[in-house]
């Protein structure tokens, strides 16, 4: 997206020059919000002042996630926001729509995983056609809509419409005791995947997907015989699940690359020493603000872009952690580029 643009209002006259659309859109809304009235203006009269602005964005991604699964929204809720998110010029919407807790989003292959999964399985669902006027009300605003479907961990809730697709635990580790992780070691995961991911790629036009791969907890794979079996005909020793891990993100991006896509991931696998595509996009959220034993959002961006793969850093803003006080200024001292390694953005 090129978002540039040029508007001059001189002489009782306003001119807007943008090379794309897009640049157009921005252009209009700062328009839009240079206009004012008088306090003692009582003609209803609107006023302009003579200006030049040339503008043009300095991070082409710039996002804002809403979690619809842990706390369903309804569809005008999510419209009101992508409306919000135009005033300010976002342009990514990445929708974090499915998680351990519920699986909202209504599959057209797989209407199980909402019927079973969701919180309701009528009400608080979202349709094909919910997400339709969603991703079309946020192109009519210059903003991309990126889906979230994060595996192999935070699945709980599709297992219930899915059979034998996560991994079965032997030993009770916490809440989520009878089953873990998706399946890494059997075909049927993979099949399944291809035709889901088959599914979401068109249902939602962006090139990106957004496959999670956070906060993949090992403990119920090493309780597992038939996993234990599969890392030790490979030689991987108990110390290795990480290569486990690989295994399957790298069955997964094959996956995501022969349907013509490309994707993002949490900084997690990275930080697992996971070796994964050079195509990879690493969204790096951990800092020590969060809590103590997570390292420096700085260190995370330095380890992602020294390996040559591209980032987005979330780590600074958090609005679910907003604290009494001044919030927004810690906001607008964050310096994304700020930390030792190479600067680069999608």
């Amino acid at each position: 997206m090129t978002e540039s643009y040029e508007l001059v209002i001189a002489d009782g006259e306003a001119s807007l020059m943008a090379l794309e659309i897009w640049g157009a859109l921005r252009g209009l809304e700062t328009f839009s919000q240079m206009v004012y009235q008088l306090d003692d203006d009582n003609d209803g009269e609107y006023y302009i002042n003579a200006s030049y602005v040339t503008d043009f964005p300095r991070f082409g991604y710039r996002g804002f996630m809403l979690d619809t699964c842990r706390h369903y929204m309804p569809l005008d809720t999510i419209l009101k926001h992508l409306d919000a998110m135009a005033y300010n010029k976002f342009n990514v919407f990445h929708w974090h729509i499915v998680d351990d807790q519920a699986f909202p989003y209504q599959s057209i292959k797989f209407p199980a995983m909402s019927e079973k999964g969701a919180y309701h399985p009528v009400n608080k669902i979202y349709t094909q056609d919910d997400v339709a006027f969603v991703v079309e009300y946020a192109r009519l605003r210059g903003i991309r809509v990126i889906p979230e479907f994060d595996t192999p961990g935070h699945t709980y809730s599709w297992g219930k419409g899915i059979p034998n697709l996560l991994t079965e635990c032997w030993i009770v580790y916490d809440k989520h005791a009878d089953f873990g992780p998706i399946h890494p070691i059997v075909n049927s995961s993979y099949e399944f995947l291809e035709d889901l991911f088959g599914e979401i790629v068109n249902v939602f036009p962006d090139r990106f997907v957004h496959l999670g791969a956070d906060e993949v907890s090992y403990a119920c794979w090493e309780s597992n015989p038939d996993v234990q079996l599969f890392m030790e005909q490979r030689g991987w020793s108990d110390s290795e699940y990480n290569k486990l891990e690989e295994y399957y993100q790298n069955r997964l991006f094959d996956i995501i690359i022969g349907l013509g896509s490309r994707f993002i991931i949490w900084q997690d696998p990275i930080d697992n020493n996971v070796t994964v595509s050079n195509m990879t996009v690493v969204e790096v959220w951990k800092d020590t603000s969060l809590w103590y034993k997570l390292p420096p959002y700085r260190d995370g961006l330095e380890k992602v872009t020294k390996l040559g793969l591209k980032a987005v850093l979330s780590a600074c803003f958090y609005l679910n952690y907003i604290d009494y006080g001044p919030d927004w200024e810690r906001f607008y001292l964050c310096e994304p580029t700020d930390f030792n390694g190479k600067n680069r953005n999608i």
